[in-house]
């Protein structure tokens, strides 16, 4: 401000000042707070770091690309975040070192200099006639502060003793201690964050990596020093093995962290629930130090670190290792034959049938495999009193259905696998190795779905009398055989016919063949698109030559000689293996019943082969997360001095008091007294500990104004 004839003029502040007005606001450092909350409860709702593929399936493309751009699927490590994140650190410490003098200046003092009027116009006030000279008085009046943990100081003047006193101060250091808990708490996540490794990228030449191969094959930019001083990656070890390369990652890749050690799995321990959830998971692993050469063995658990070299090493989560498994495959489609593979979960196989070029993925192994099994037990289903809707959609639906009482049981190992064509799209499977007893059956599952979002579909295929698959694969194959069927045909006209009517002798042998022709797909119902066979042709040939007041009555007549040229069909395939054939009987019916509608189902897997689990060897591997986090000390004082500071805000309140000791004019030897105390807020507890004070400050007095 500034002079000029005789007036006032303001000159406008510099635009650095008021940025730094700005920053030191507590308008802008709340604000800033209010932004990283919203950005935490975004990284809370939105799973953080998961494949871009996941969200697409979740949010669509469009808005998974627009929640792409603004890094919502890593927000913790995004510029935006990291940024608000500086800048609450740099308001609330400019809040800190504005406010702080003047807090630190006010605790020394005790405005002990108030003027006397200004007591008066207190809303806590008192005032007496102590019947002691000043000396007296004020010797009282330190007494009781001194007992009720006052801190009181005297100034004399010439009319009388100003006493000032004050309790509570801790109240203002609670100001300064939940505000420095704020940057430390920030600081800690600055440092322990993205941000030391973002640093090395934008300055340091380092790059993300986002291709294939072995890990030591990959480039020096891709990789941080050992002596990185924050980091935070996954370590993944099978059981025999040992590595000392963890993997960051990072949003366009990953960035390989190599460690001062090596950490070797010798043996990962798993224990379930009876829900198949696992119970407890520990690793019993030995660190091989580079630098000095010595080995450790310690043992890693949920919730138990191991620390080496300033290294925390968690347990987070347990995987396959590369089990080997032997599959055999078994033909879907006419002409094909059973082979097996040899292979490992992670490896890939080329597997050629004619023009078509598949490749096979092994993705996991799960040994153990908890399902609801409730109310599995029912009686078997006739084939010529099928709905063919209900029943394919019941038949194709999830392997254990919600709409039972719950049962829960280890069903034994499952494969899960990926068929990949030439274009690239694969096809996602999931086999069992051991049958379930589902409705009364022990039964075969075999899932497939077409994309992570869907569920999985499964094929049921009954077991044999020997438990396995072969004796509807073996009926499979015989159905893709016209010689076959023709023979069946004929057998099953032989043994139906009436002896008294040999005319129907031929109907029933042309039926039966066109029955088993059409179930096999060999005849094609007129008006028909797309793959047909099993029931479904059956539905489509009626509905497009059978007039509808006819079509329940021929339904059922050519579902029977269905039933009974497939039987025959069966006795056959199994001549031809060496096999007795099946005496008819419940368990028979129950596997024909059960095998017709899985042999209608098979027709539109969508697969070639189908591949069953016959042996494995399980290998373990243990997920280990790594991380050096120097700021773990700055949250944890930050996190002390937050409940600190908060406690002493909200729970201590700073309290003024004084007491004016001034002789009195009308009684020599006496002392007049006023009392008064400020309060920051009136509370009922303040006003009962006012008026105790009062009552002591002023015991044995008289009012103003009378005499003793």
């Amino acid at each position: 401000m500034s002079a000029v004839n005789g007036s006032a003029t303001v000159l406008p502040l510099r635009p650095w000042r008021l940025v730094l007005d700005l920053l030191a606001s507590m308008r802008f450092a709340i604000s800033m707070l209010s932004i990283i909350c919203i950005a935490s409860v975004i990284g809370t709702l939105v799973k953080q770091n998961e494949p871009y593929n996941n969200y697409i399936n979740q949010f669509g493309p469009f808005w998974a690309e627009v929640f792409g751009k603004f890094q919502l699927y890593n927000v913790y490590s995004a510029g935006w975040f990291l940024l608000i994140l500086a800048f609450l650190v740099i308001s609330t410490s400019l809040c800190i070192a504005r406010n702080t003098p003047k807090i630190l200046a006010d605790l020394k003092t005790f405005k002990e200099s108030v003027r006397v009027q200004s007591l008066k116009a207190f809303h806590h006030k008192g005032d007496g006639v102590l019947p002691l000279d000043r000396a007296g008085a004020l010797a009282q009046v330190a007494a009781v502060l001194g007992q009720h943990g006052w801190k009181a100081k005297a100034e004399v003047r010439e009319d009388g003793t100003m006493v000032a006193a004050r309790a509570g101060r801790i109240n203002k250091l609670g100001y300064i201690a939940a505000h420095s808990a704020i940057v430390l708490i920030c600081l800690g996540g600055l440092f322990d964050g993205d941000l030391i490794v973002k640093a090395q990228m934008w300055f340091a030449g380092k790059t993300s990596f986002d291709g294939g191969g072995f890990i030591r094959d990959v480039a020096p930019e891709h990789r941080l020093s050992v002596n990185n001083p924050t980091f935070r990656g996954n370590l993944l070890v099978p059981e025999g093995a040992r590595s000392g390369t963890a993997v960051l990652t990072m949003p366009d890749g990953v960035v390989l962290q190599d460690l001062p050690f090596d950490i070797e799995l010798k043996k990962f321990v798993v224990d379930y629930y009876d829900t198949g959830m696992p119970k407890l998971f520990a690793s019993e692993i030995v660190i091989h130090d580079h630098d000095y050469g010595e080995s450790k063995t310690a043992t890693v658990k949920v919730n138990e670190p191991v620390f080496h070299r300033g290294v925390a090493i968690y347990q987070s989560s347990f995987d396959d290792g590369g089990s080997k498994v032997k599959l055999q495959a078994l033909p879907m489609r006419a002409g094909g034959k059973a082979f097996d593979i040899d292979s490992r979960v992670g490896d890939n196989t080329r597997l050629s049938n004619g023009n078509e070029q598949l490749t096979l993925e092994v993705t996991s192994l799960k040994v153990i495999n908890v399902e609801n099994m409730g109310g599995e037990v029912s009686d078997a289903v006739d084939v010529r009193k099928v709905d063919l809707g209900g029943t394919l959609n019941k038949h194709l639906g999830s392997g254990a259905r919600g709409d039972k009482a719950k049962t829960l049981r280890n069903v034994g190992p499952a494969i899960n696998y990926k068929l990949r064509d030439a274009s690239g799209q694969a096809r996602e499977f999931h086999n069992y190795m051991s049958p379930l007893m589902l409705d009364g059956q022990l039964v075969f599952l075999a899932g497939v779905r077409d994309s992570p979002a869907d569920p999985f579909r499964y094929l049921r295929i009954p077991a044999d009398e020997r438990g396995s698959v072969d004796g509807w694969q073996r009926l499979r194959q015989a159905l893709l055989d016209p010689e076959l069927r023709n023979k069946a045909a004929r057998q099953y006209a032989a043994m139906a016919a009436p002896a008294d009517k040999p005319e129907m002798l031929e109907q029933l042998r042309v039926t039966g063949q066109r029955a088993l022709a059409l179930f096999a797909g060999d005849e094609v119902p007129p008006n028909t698109t797309g793959p047909t066979g099993g029931l479904v042709a059956f539905s489509q040939f009626i509905e497009s030559t059978v007039p509808q007041a006819e079509r329940a009555r021929v339904s059922e007549v050519l579902l029977r000689i269905l039933n009974g040229s497939l039987f025959e069909l069966n006795q056959l395939a199994r001549e031809q293996a060496g096999l007795k054939a099946l005496e008819v009987g419940p368990s028979t019916e129950t596997f024909m019943t059960q095998a017709v509608m899985s042999l209608s189902d098979s027709f539109f897997y969508p697969a070639p082969v189908m591949l069953q689990l016959a042996e494995f060897n399980q290998v373990q591997a243990s997920v280990f997360q790594v991380a050096r986090a120097p700021g773990k000390t700055l949250v944890y004082l930050g996190a002390v001095l937050l409940i600190i500071g908060v406690f002493a805000m909200l729970y201590v309140r700073e309290r003024r008091l004084w007491v004016w000791l001034s002789d009195d004019p009308a009684q020599p030897g006496h002392t007049r007294a006023l009392v008064a105390m400020s309060l920051p807020r009136r509370t009922l507890d303040l006003d009962a500990q006012f008026e105790t004070l009062r009552q002591q400050l002023l015991a044995g007095s008289t009012p103003t104004g009378e005499n003793p």
